[in-house]
């Protein structure tokens, strides 16, 4: 699905296979998996687990390579980049935010904000400026100077989320934000990103739940290492089903 074929995507899937030999068991976590992702889209990736969908999340961040096909991260194939150059392009255009949030325990939360930056060659007071603001955007600038135990699992993931904005990165990459989260703070964080992306960020947005996946743009399906459906959210049959039984369970409580 193509939101706006006048410009090169940022993310392109061709004909990705990941294969795993377990003895004499071939593994295909992707089984020839094309897709395209563009600038200011927000796309969540959904599937269960052993879909897929994982795979497709290493692979975009530059964690794991495919068996076969083609992975263009900003027109630059992967395949062909040294370590030292994906570790570049993973720190350049890529934000991450982890389920388990991945803050240091002995760092403030301004200090662990600023950890990316310090591969940038940046002054230290240009770091500091830049996470002050990112702190500063996600709503937590008064927690600077705490640190991660001191706060609450919201909190945590806002400085996780500040953490991937600092540097200004192309793609924000979200590996289940909410997996750790009660209702309530899920929905808080998910509805920082969906602001987040109307500022223009592009987001992935990586989750088993259809509740959350229904709150971006557009899904992109996995199920047995292969796309099921690509497409606006609210057109996912599975989706549109949760969703009304999730409507029918509140109007009957």
């Amino acid at each position: 699905m193509n939101q706006n074929t006048n410009s090169a995507p940022l993310v392109e899937f061709q004909n990705i296979y990941k294969i795993y030999q377990t003895g004499d068991v071939e593994v295909r976590a992707l089984d020839g998996v094309s897709f395209s992702i563009y600038k200011g889209e927000f796309v969540a990736i959904i599937g269960q687990s052993g879909s897929g969908k994982s795979t497709c999340m290493n692979i975009i961040g530059c964690l794991d390579v495919p068996t076969e096909g083609t992975y263009l991260l900003n027109g630059d194939d992967v395949s062909r980049l040294t370590d030292d150059e994906q570790a570049e392009i993973r720190n350049k255009t890529l934000g991450f935010i982890f389920q388990q949030y991945n803050l240091l325990p002995k760092l403030t939360n301004l200090d662990n904000v600023k950890l990316p930056l310090l591969y940038k060659g940046l002054r230290e007071s240009e770091q500091e400026e830049l996470a002050m603001d990112a702190l500063r955007r996600v709503g937590v600038l008064d927690k600077a100077y705490h640190k991660p135990s001191q706060l609450s699992g919201g909190q945590q993931q806002r400085i996780s989320i500040a953490r991937a904005l600092a540097g200004s990165p192309s793609i924000i990459l979200a590996d289940e934000p909410t997996g750790a989260l009660d209702s309530k703070t899920s929905k808080e964080v998910i509805d920082f990103l969906i602001e987040l992306n109307k500022q223009g960020n592009t987001i992935i947005l990586i989750t088993h739940d259809n509740t959350i996946a229904a709150r971006a743009k557009r899904v992109i399906r996995v199920h047995d290492g292969r796309i099921i459906f690509d497409g606006m959210a609210m057109e996912d049959e599975i989706i549109k089903s949760t969703l009304s039984a999730h409507i029918k369970k509140e109007a009957e409580e």
